[in-house]
């Protein structure tokens, strides 16, 4: 499984390949079954977990698969009402917590049912505390961020108490996850590049450590995904995960550098390339083989999720282009 030998830094061979929102709505196929439910129904139903998982492998040639859910599923065990809506994305009604057992069986249905019938590794996921204490004070996706900033500047002390919640929900939900048989998780912390480097380290770092250590400790590969990656890589990378995975911004060759050699390297194609033509896309994934050929810990992957509206025949393009071109080193 050349995915997970790369988490180890031992894959010897042609980088793996897996993106970011795979399962989603470029595709026909998931358009066609988002017609007939609603987001949060598919989200918890355990068959529809299974479905829409597996469809990118009807037709790419992917190396690892990521479970189909979303980063508010953690608000499910924190008893927090939540809803998704059309052209608004996720609204959330927090007032307070109110703590529910067994409120991630779907999750745990869906992964025992994935387990049979995938030949890939599934990745699990949640997101940050930093991230989901700011969605759960914002109440939404927002442009400014400033609801949570300001609750974080004007009552730091009850952001924190927030944060640890947050934090010890999100250690429960994973530990549901990595029973049930993920092979991997990635940690989504898709809002920690809003804050200073001071308010970063304060707000995000200590929480997030803690869940990085809570998955290592349970021997399962974890990986920090966050848009701060160009900023603060040095900071995450002294949480040792498993591997950083890096947003757009980010030049990989520059990033290897700054961490060490031990933790793996994700990413980072922008998004918005794959709208691009075939030459565009060549190019733009020749400079990212290039800078991380021969590296047995990379893996390829984008620098955000898959956009909406990207040519199914691209996304295509670009997992066969990696797959079957091989760049040497400069130095071979």
């Amino acid at each position: 499984m050349s995915f997970l030998k790369a988490l180890s830094g031992q894959n010897l061979g042609p980088p793996p390949i897996w993106l970011m929102r795979q399962a989603g709505r470029y595709l026909p196929t998931y358009r066609a079954l988002k017609q007939q439910r609603s987001l949060y129904d598919m989200f918890h139903d355990p068959q529809t977990i299974v479905t829409v998982t597996k469809l990118p492998f009807e037709t790419l040639d992917l190396d690892a698969a990521i479970l189909f859910s979303d980063i508010l599923t953690v608000l499910d065990g924190l008893g927090v009402p939540y809803t998704f809506q059309e052209q608004v994305g996720p609204v959330i009604e927090f007032q307070d917590f109110s703590l529910k057992k067994h409120a991630y069986q779907h999750i745990q249905e869906g992964i025992d049912l994935l387990k049979d019938q995938l030949s890939v590794p599934l990745i699990g996921f949640a997101g940050a505390p930093f991230t989901i204490a700011s969605y759960l004070i914002e109440g939404r996706t927002t442009k400014n961020f400033l609801k949570a900033k300001r609750f974080l500047f004007e009552q730091p002390k009850k952001f924190e108490h927030l944060l640890q919640q947050v934090t010890e929900e999100t250690c429960r939900y994973l530990d549901v996850q990595i029973q049930a048989g993920v092979d991997a998780i990635q940690i989504f912390d898709s809002w920690a590049h809003h804050v200073a480097y001071a308010e970063f380290t304060r707000f995000v770092l200590p929480y997030l450590d803690r869940v990085v250590q809570h998955v290592k400790a349970r021997h399962c590969p974890v990986i920090i995904f966050s848009k701060a990656t160009s900023l603060f890589a040095e900071e995450l990378a002294a949480l040792e995960p498993s591997a950083i995975s890096a947003d757009w911004n980010a030049d990989l060759a520059e990033v290897r550098q700054r961490i060490p050699p031990h933790i793996a390297l994700q990413g980072n194609l922008d998004p918005a390339v794959l709208y691009g033509s075939k030459e565009t896309i060549q190019q733009a994934t020749d400079r990212i083989l290039r800078a991380m050929a021969g590296n047995p810990g990379y893996i390829f992957n984008l620098g955000h999720g898959v956009l909406p509206d990207t040519p199914y025949e691209n996304v295509k393009y670009l997992v066969d282009y990696v797959k079957h071109h091989t760049i040497l080193p400069v130095s071979a």
